[in-house]
């Protein structure tokens, strides 16, 4: 077993590695800092520009969900400055070719990764530099928020290839950018820069500074309420599908003006008057 790691801003993860089985294309793909308020998430297989193998999708779901039991207050999902994803790992497209039960999993695969970051709790960022492409799109769609180095492309390939894109995604990219702006993605596959990319909505912050913005955006959370966030994530994804009134949604608004969170901070705001 040996050791490896993938550097953001001065951050430094560690991931463990295991020799993987004959013919399997995963070690580790996602590492994990939980050494502070914030879970800093890093795509760590740079040998193949993070491109992510059909076992790292669940590996994601995984690395969700012990960041959500450690209480991780934000979380940002990066790559490395030389690429942030490449997409699916294309050297699983000859066994999607040839068997059909590897395409369903493969599908089920991603959807319990890339919803799995969806749902979460905390407010989730991801940090873009370099290529963003295919899958790796998907990827930062997925994410509350998206910030992006000048030097960041993206680009939508599946039709370079005959194949399309999950639905699920689709929708996603459409309610960021419109559908005009989802079809050039989509239907071209031609690349994007960061400048390009804020300018449509794909990102929302274009940083010259990156690891400056994250730590700014990240400190804001930390500081901000989790019930909070819960709930208004939850009222984000209700107004995404287009539902404007909710009951559950006004029983949380009540009561959380009784909650013990909301006295300590109200009280910490009089104070500070």
């Amino acid at each position: 077993m040996g050791r490896s790691s993938a550097l953001l801003g001065g951050r430094l993860f560690f991931c463990a590695r295991q020799e993987p089985p004959p013919g399997a294309s995963l070690a580790c793909m996602f590492a994990l800092d939980l050494s502070g308020p914030v879970a800093w998430l890093a795509l760590d297989r740079p040998e193949a520009r993070n491109a992510i193998p059909l076992a790292g999708w669940r590996q994601l779901a995984e690395r969700v969900r012990e960041a959500e039991a450690a209480g991780a207050r934000a979380l940002v999902l990066a790559g490395s400055p030389s690429a942030f994803c490449a997409g699916a790992d294309l050297q699983d497209f000859p066994l999607l070719q040839r068997d059909s039960a590897a395409r369903a999993d493969f599908r089920a695969a991603m959807r319990e990764g890339l919803d799995s970051l969806a749902a979460a709790p905390m407010p989730t960022v991801a940090a873009i530099e370099g290529p963003c492409y295919g899958a790796g799109v998907a990827l930062a769609l997925a994410c509350d928020l998206r910030l992006a180095a000048p030097g960041a492309r993206f680009a939508i390939t599946p039709a370079k290839f005959g194949i399309s894109y999950p639905q699920e995604d689709v929708a996603r990219l459409v309610a960021l950018v419109g559908p005009g702006q989802a079809s050039r993605l989509l239907l071209s596959a031609l690349p994007i820069d960061g400048a390009e990319a804020a300018r449509i909505g794909l990102v929302e912050i274009l940083a010259a500074d990156l690891p400056s913005a994250l730590d700014s955006l990240a400190a804001a959370f930390v500081d901000s309420s989790p019930a909070s966030h819960r709930v208004l994530k939850r009222a984000i994804s209700l107004s995404v599908r287009g539902v404007a009134a909710d009951s559950a949604q006004d029983e949380s608004f009540d009561s959380l003006f009784g909650s013990e969170d909301f006295a300590r901070r109200f009280a910490a705001l009089r104070g500070g008057r």
